[in-house]
Order: structure tokens, then C-alpha cells, then sequence
């Protein structure tokens, strides 16, 4: 009888573990729906926006670009000297890779901060650790929450960009088209699993830890473009491989920059698993 009992209770506590497990994904989803709305609909916003101003704008070009020839601090930190602004793809390229890659930074990087620190600063760490489920299982639950809103978040981006080239009776060139937004991803899932791995290590959640990284990796990006003498940051910023200018113009990812961010990435969630395992909750 008592291992009749004993079977029970084994079996009760799987099902209560499976019943948890297959909620915490899909509750982070439902607890952040509101705030990827307004941020994937804030900057595909405003990149339609400008891609709407592309015809208007398409004539005055040549001007506009010799206007910046004489900045060329300026134009090689946004790779104006490399995109050519009469084409669609050029100047989606420069306003699109500016708006998307702030944007996505900061989004990616308030997302990964608070996702793990969330529950100590609204206080719901000791329902949910309580349960009988593994820091880990909880670990990878919100870490797949993480990179499931950076896939929703950049699946609207490109269709709010993808309907207003349509509009303005614009053909995007979709091989280069795609490998830019693909760099976009990867480079927020490394910003966002770094500052997710940092997560672990707050107490009651900082989202200006997270966005001063980003904003630190975005200025490095920008200062690698600048001058050659920096060309060791490729390696350092996830901002390097995401860059507009150079996929637009080679047609391909740089795959040893990738690679290395991958690394960071995988560094920082390491890190933070470990941390997550031994805090006192």
C-alpha cells in the first residue's frame, strides 16, 4: 500500500511538473504581449514611414549624398559610402539599419534584462521557485520566451516594411533583404542572451544595465566603421556583422564575426545558469 502511495504521488508531482513546465514560456509570451506590440509596431512604424518618403525623396539623393561626402566621419560611421541612396534597398539600408538596429538593440536588451529579475522585483520568485520544477527548466522556459519575442518582433518589423514597399510600388532585392534582417536577429539574441545571462545577477531588476550595454556595443560599432585602426572591434560588437552598409554590399553575413558573438552569447548564459543554480531566492 505505502508503495502503492508512493507510485501516486511520484506520478501527481509529474503531472503537476509537466503542467508547470508548459506554462512558464507561454505565460512570459502572454505577460510581454502588450510591450512587443508597441515596440515591434513603433519601429516597423517608422520605417514605413520613411520608406513612404523614399519616392519623394529618390530625386534629391545625389544631392543629399554629396552634401555628406565632406562629413566622411559621419558617412562611413553609417555606411553612406557604401549604400547608394537612389535605390530602395540603399535607403532601407541607411534608415532601416539605423531605426531597426537601435531599436532591436534596446528592445532585445530590456527584454533579456528583466526577464530572469522579474520575478525577485515583482515578488513572485517564491511562488514560482517553489514549485517542483528545475532552475534549470525555468532557466531555458524564459530563455525561449526570450528569443521567441525576438522572432515575433522582427516577423512584424519586415511585414510592416515588406507592405510599405508594396505600397510605394518599391521591389526590395528579398536575397539581401533577408540576410539583413537575419543579422538583425542574431545580433539581438546575442545582446539579449548576454543581458539575460546578467539577469541572474540582479536582485530587483536594472533595465538600465541592459540598455547601457547596448548603447556601449552600438558606439563601438559605430567607431569600428569610422576609422581602420579600430578594426579589432568586428570582433566585439554583435554590430559589426548586423551592419547594413556590409551586407548590402557583399551579399553575405560575416560568418568568423557571427561565430564569436555566438560565443559571447553562449559565455554569458553559462554564466548566468550557474548563477541562477546557487542564488539565494
Amino acid at each position: 500500500m505505502n508503495k502503492g502511495i508512493g507510485r501516486l504521488g511520484k506520478t501527481a508531482k509529474g503531472h503537476l511538473q509537466k503542467g508547470v513546465r508548459m506554462v512558464i514560456t507561454r505565460q512570459e509570451l502572454k505577460r510581454d504581449r502588450w510591450s512587443l506590440l508597441i515596440w515591434s509596431v513603433s519601429v516597423g512604424g517608422i520605417i514605413a514611414f520613411c520608406l513612404f518618403l523614399f519616392p519623394q525623396m529618390k530625386k534629391e539623393m545625389g544631392a543629399i549624398t554629396e552634401a555628406f561626402s565632406g562629413m566622411e566621419s559621419i558617412s562611413n560611421a553609417f555606411g553612406m559610402n557604401q549604400l547608394n541612396l537612389g535605390t530602395v534597398m540603399g535607403f532601407y539600408g541607411l534608415y532601416g539599419g539605423c531605426i531597426l538596429g537601435i531599436g532591436g538593440m534596446f528592445f532585445a536588451a530590456v527584454l533579456g534584462t528583466g526577464m530572469l529579475s522579474r520575478e525577485e522585483r515583482e515578488h513572485t520568485a517564491e511562488f514560482l521557485f517553489t514549485h517542483p520544477v528545475s532552475r534549470g527548466r525555468i532557466f531555458a522556459e524564459k530563455l525561449a520566451a526570450v528569443l521567441g519575442e525576438i522572432l515575433a518582433f522582427n516577423l512584424i518589423v519586415a511585414v510592416c516594411s515588406i507592405f510599405a514597399s508594396m505600397a510605394i510600388k518599391e521591389t526590395l532585392v528579398w536575397e539581401e533583404f533577408f540576410l539583413f534582417h537575419g543579422a538583425q536577429i542574431l545580433m539581438q539574441m546575442e545582446i539579449g542572451g548576454i543581458c539575460f545571462g546578467i539577469s541572474a545577477f540582479i536582485r530587483r531588476g536594472s533595465i538600465s544595465i541592459g540598455m547601457g550595454i547596448a548603447a556601449f556595443l552600438y558606439f563601438l560599432g559605430l567607431l569600428q566603421n569610422i576609422t581602420e585602426k579600430m578594426e579589432v572591434l568586428r570582433y566585439v560588437t554583435p554590430f559589426s556583422y548586423a551592419d547594413a552598409a556590409d551586407i548590402l554590399e557583399t551579399g553575405k553575413l560575416d560568418g568568423a564575426a557571427i561565430t564569436v558573438g555566438m560565443i559571447y552569447m553562449a559565455f554569458a548564459l553559462v554564466i548566468g545558469f550557474v548563477k541562477l543554480r546557487r542564488k539565494d531566492l
